[in-house]
This record gives structure tokens, C-alpha cells and sequence, in this order.
């Protein structure tokens, strides 16, 4: 524990918590994977553009490709008649070139004939008003009527009216999403630079605990933190080495972490033993085998943290009641694993919403409260899951937000503002 002066532990605010946690992790380093493997990472490099994007001019839609010129009085009374000199679809070049007082039927995507400047739509000629073409009938192969003039470029697409030669498309930082995958592939990029994943070995302690498949026995319960740990590391980019449960003794707790050294990961997420009147096993282990730090932060739920270096890697030790490691997670432990993932930001999104009920705020601390959050006639709304205890698991299970009350702030009204950080 941090003790100044006096002897009495001072509490780190959560801002000076995260700063120091932060200080413990580095971008890790660049790997080239395949495009989809690259889904949801982070981009290690700058993507410019060989080729324009698309490549050449193309229909945007079903119609003929014309002169405007040749149809700029074009109405219903006085429809413009042109002969129709072939046709066009995706992936055909036509040879055809469109010359006066003639079109080419042309199909979405098909690369513009030379002569032509415009396309107009099947709905703005006389196409629209035949049935489907009987065997030898070729009439609309011969002559068409056009009820409506278009302007030069009109439902054309460009060369290059996506993406230009030489443009800086995607900068290094940046999450590739579905649309960003879609551009790379557009641009001919089968494999790509990005951030390595983190390795993060995720350690249970504690007598009492037993495996998810065993039964319940007195005095024990099941190891949930081990699973929910391990799932938002996944939700969050990283890769769980699952440890197991290390019990109360000395040589169990220093072989488990020895194995979480062994494997090589990024970061050590241990649970539980790391609050007052915890057993000292944890602390003298983690104490022993590094440089380590028990502090406690104002807030509510999660005020024990352990924070510090074995053998080279970051451990951040969370609370044991399972809603305090999961708050304390979101707070400190995600944006330490998007920092890894070479992310520019951590923040999660935040809004203000009105408050339901009553919101209390006793503790002095920080208080992050699970709530549901909604939206009704342009407005956000939040009321709490029920009771907030932080052994109450399903209180996690019904929030898509945590409501944030400040370290000064006692109580909150029904009807006042809140500021909600979202979960989802």
C-alpha cells in the first residue's frame, strides 16, 4: 500500500491509477496476417493506393449509355429515339463506340463505351414498357425511346471517384472494420500490417474456488472470474492463457505465475488476495517474484488493485468479488489492452442520461453503478439494475452502462443528469 505521512493509506483516484498502469504497457509490435485475420486489429502501417479505385468509368446502374447531348429535349411527348448498337455487362469492355443518335444497353459495374458521357435508367425509356423478350424478338436491340434527358455524368461512376493513385488511404492506428477490409481488398492487399494481439494470462487464486464442471461443495463456489476475466479479454482483442486456480499456499501461487512467465505472454491478470485482510500468500508471492505495488482507489466497486512487474511483465492484480473485477477491468485493465493493440484511443463512449430514481452515493469514492440505459424521445434514461452489491453478478448481466457518480457527489436526484459509461 501507498502510505504517507502518518501512516494512513492514501487512496489513488482512478485517473492517477490508470496513468501509472498505462505507464507499464508499450504498443506491441507489427505482424503481416491475412486480410480477414486482420479483422478488428489494429493497423501497423500506412496504406496507399497503387491504382485508382474504381479502376475505370463505369455504369452505376441498369440503362443505356448515351450522349447527353443526343437527348437533352428528350420528354414523354417528345421522346428522343436512338439505336441501340449493343450491349455491355460487368466484367465485358464493349468495343462498340457510341456515336450520335445511337446507345449502348449497359449493365451495372460494365466500364463505360467510348463516345458515351451519360447513362439513363431502363425506367426513363421505352425498356420499361416491354414484356420480357420472346425468342427472335430483338426490337429492343434495334431502336430505343428515351422520355428524359440526363446531364454529362450522370449515373456514371468516375475512374478514381472512390480512391486516387498515390492517396494515403488508411494511416497506422487505425481499427480495421468491415468496410476497412473491404477497401484493402479493393486495393489488391491479401495480407496487411498490424498490431500483435496480447497474450494475457489470466489466474484465478483463492481455497475456496472450485472448477465450472464441479459440484458445489460447502464453503466453495465455482470460478467465475477465471471465465468472465478470460471473455473480456477476448471482447477486447486479447488473447486469454488460461492458468487455472491457484491455491492458498506459497508453492502453488509461485508455480502458476512461473508457468505465466514461461508462455511468454504481454500482461498477468491475477484475482482476488489483494485487499485488506486478504491472505498474505498473494502479496508475499507477488512481492517476492517482483516489483509490485497494493494500492487502493477510490471507487466503487474494485477499491483493492494490485499493480506492478514479474520477470518483465505487467501484472495488474484485480479485486476478487466478481462485479468489482469487471468494473475495475473496464476501467484500468481495457485501455492498458488497446494501448498494446496500438489503438489511438481507450475511452469508452459516455453519455448523459436523466436519472429514473434516486441515485446514493455514501462511500466517498467513485461509484460506478450497473444500469440500464435507454432512449426515449431523443433522450437518454438510466436506471440501475437493482442492488449493487458487488458479489451480485447478474447486476453485470442486466447493465449495458455504468452510471458514474464522482467522488463528491452524495446523492443524485431522480430527474437529474448523470453521465453513463456505456458497455455496449
Amino acid at each position: 500500500m501507498e502510505t504517507p505521512p502518518g501512516g494512513k493509506t492514501r487512496m489513488l483516484s482512478v485517473e492517477e491509477a490508470l496513468e501509472r498502469i498505462l505507464a507499464l504497457v508499450q504498443s506491441l509490435p507489427v505482424e503481416h496476417v491475412s486480410l480477414l485475420d486482420a479483422l478488428e486489429r489494429t493497423l501497423g502501417e500506412n496504406i496507399c493506393a497503387n491504382e485508382d479505385i474504381p479502376p475505370f468509368p463505369n455504369s452505376a446502374m441498369d440503362g443505356y449509355a448515351v450522349r447527353a447531348a443526343d437527348i437533352i429535349s428528350a420528354s414523354r411527348a417528345q421522346p428522343a429515339r436512338l439505336r441501340v448498337i449493343g450491349q455491355a455487362a460487368a466484367g465485358q469492355t464493349p468495343t462498340a463506340v457510341v456515336e450520335p443518335g445511337t446507345a449502348l444497353r449497359i449493365m451495372t459495374g460494365a466500364p463505360m463505351p467510348t463516345g458515351a458521357d451519360a447513362v439513363v435508367r431502363f425506367e426513363d425509356t421505352s425498356e420499361s414498357l416491354f414484356s420480357p423478350m420472346a425468342p427472335g424478338d430483338d426490337r429492343r436491340r434495334q431502336e430505343i425511346e428515351v422520355y428524359a434527358p440526363v446531364a454529362r455524368g450522370d449515373n456514371v461512376r468516375a475512374a478514381g471517384e472512390d480512391i486516387r493513385a498515390g492517396e494515403t488511404v488508411l494511416t497506422a492506428g487505425s481499427t480495421l472494420r468491415p468496410p476497412e477490409i473491404g477497401v484493402l481488398a479493393s486495393l489488391g492487399r491479401a495480407r496487411v500490417a498490424v498490431h500483435r494481439r496480447p497474450r494475457v494470462a489470466v489466474l484465478a487464486t483463492g481455497d475456496e474456488l472450485l472448477e465450472i464442471e464441479e459440484p458445489l461443495r460447502p464453503g466453495k463456489i465455482r470460478n467465475s472470474n477465471e471465465y468472465s476475466t478470460s471473455a473480456l479479454v477476448l471482447r477486447y482483442g486479447g488473447i486469454p492463457v488460461r492458468l487455472g486456480i491457484a491455491r492458498d499456499t506459497v508453492e502453488d501461487l509461485t508455480n502458476k505465475l512461473r508457468a505465466a512467465v514461461d508462455q511468454a505472454v504481454d500482461l498477468i491478470l491475477t484475482s482476488a488476495g489483494v485487499s485488506v485482510g486478504d491472505y498474505d500468500v498473494v502479496k508475499t508471492v507477488l512481492g517476492q517474484m517482483g516489483q509490485m505495488n497494493f494500492w487502493q482507489v477510490r471507487m466503487k466497486p474494485g477499491k483493492p488493485l494490485a499493480v506492478g512487474v514479474i520477470a518483465g511483465i505487467p501484472l495488474v492484480g484485480l479485486p476478487g468479488n466478481p462485479v468489482s473485477a469487471m468494473v475495475s477491468f473496464e476501467q484500468f485493465v481495457r485501455p492498458a489492452l488497446r494501448k498494446m493493440e496500438g489503438r489511438r484511443g481507450w475511452r469508452k463512449q459516455t453519455v448523459w442520461a436523466i436519472a429514473e430514481e434516486d441515485l446514493e452515493n455514501s462511500s466517498g469514492r467513485r461509484h460506478y453503478m450497473r444500469a440500464i440505459v435507454t432512449e426515449r424521445d431523443g433522450r437518454y434514461w438510466a436506471k440501475t439494475t437493482g442492488d449493487q452489491g458487488s458479489g451480485i453478478l447478474t447486476s453485470m448481466v442486466s447493465a449495458n452502462a455504468l452510471l458514474v457518480v464522482p467522488e463528491d457527489v452524495r446523492f443524485v436526484p431522480k430527474g437529474d443528469s448523470v453521465l453513463a459509461q456505456m458497455l455496449d
